[in-house]
């Protein structure tokens, strides 16, 4: 006899990352890479960035003119025809569009988007002319291998133990049940749904791909069925679904 937990999810790299922007804008470029490999620091996409530009050079002509005011005061300071908060607010001036300057500058980079990490790119959405929000997740990234299923087990989770092996059934391999084994328990569950993160890792041959929807029995105790003392059947080898 088998006891199982069942639970359902999808195939994810165990090491991924998303990569999305940080600032509203066009799209103006992209890699077109997805299924390449890229080094973490690659350019992936650039937004329409012809605006900041802009405003970093009217920064710097306004750099120029406070640091000509900056000197003017320094030299009627030392000729004692002007205040020591005249200079002081001259200095003040400058420090601040110098900072802005800084400010703008590293806002640039927030309109390329780069790998975050070496791996493969598993998933690219958009497209050149596009307008993306901050926060818009345009690529995916990651190891293909290892994998692990990221399952939804209900309340029957106290039976679920680091561990113990799973049975997995996808559509893309009905007649198969494909091992796994508990590798995670999210510690806290989700009070509405009523469920509880479970990862199950696969091995390294598995069939599955990133993205396939899997339904698991999670094993949490066999026995064996006696029918007499001297007739014993062993145990099935297949999950009850």
């Amino acid at each position: 006899m088998r006891k199982s937990s069942t639970a359902t999810g999808a195939v994810e790299p165990e090491t991924w990352s998303r990569s999305s922007p940080l600032v509203r804008g066009r799209i103006i470029e992209r890699c077109r890479c997805e299924g390449g490999t890229v080094r973490k620091g690659d350019l992936l996409a650039r937004l329409d960035d012809k605006e900041a530009i802009a405003t970093l050079n009217d920064l710097r002509a306004l750099e120029d003119f406070q640091h000509r005011e900056f000197d003017r005061q320094a030299q009627l300071l030392a000729r004692g025809v002007a205040t020591s908060q005249a200079y002081q607010k001259a200095e003040s001036d400058l420090a601040r569009i110098r900072a802005q300057i800084a400010a703008q500058a590293q806002r640039l980079e927030y309109y390329k988007l780069v790998a975050p990490m070496d791996g493969t790119v598993l998933k690219e959405d958009g497209e050149v002319g596009d307008m993306v929000e901050p926060g818009t997740v345009l690529y995916r990234i990651g190891l293909e291998k290892p994998l692990w299923v990221v399952a939804e087990v209900n309340e029957d989770i106290p039976r679920v133990q680091v561990g113990q092996k799973a049975l997995l059934r996808t559509d893309a391999f009905a007649d198969q049940v494909l091992p796994g084994v508990v590798k995670q328990i999210t510690p806290a569950g989700d009070p509405v749904a009523k469920t509880f993160r479970v990862r199950i890792g696969l091995p390294e041959d598995t069939p599955l791909r990133v993205g396939m929807s899997v339904e698991a029995n999670i094993v949490s105790r066999e026995k064996n069925w006696t029918l007499s003392s001297s007739r014993q059947m062993p145990s099935s080898t297949a999950a009850c679904w």
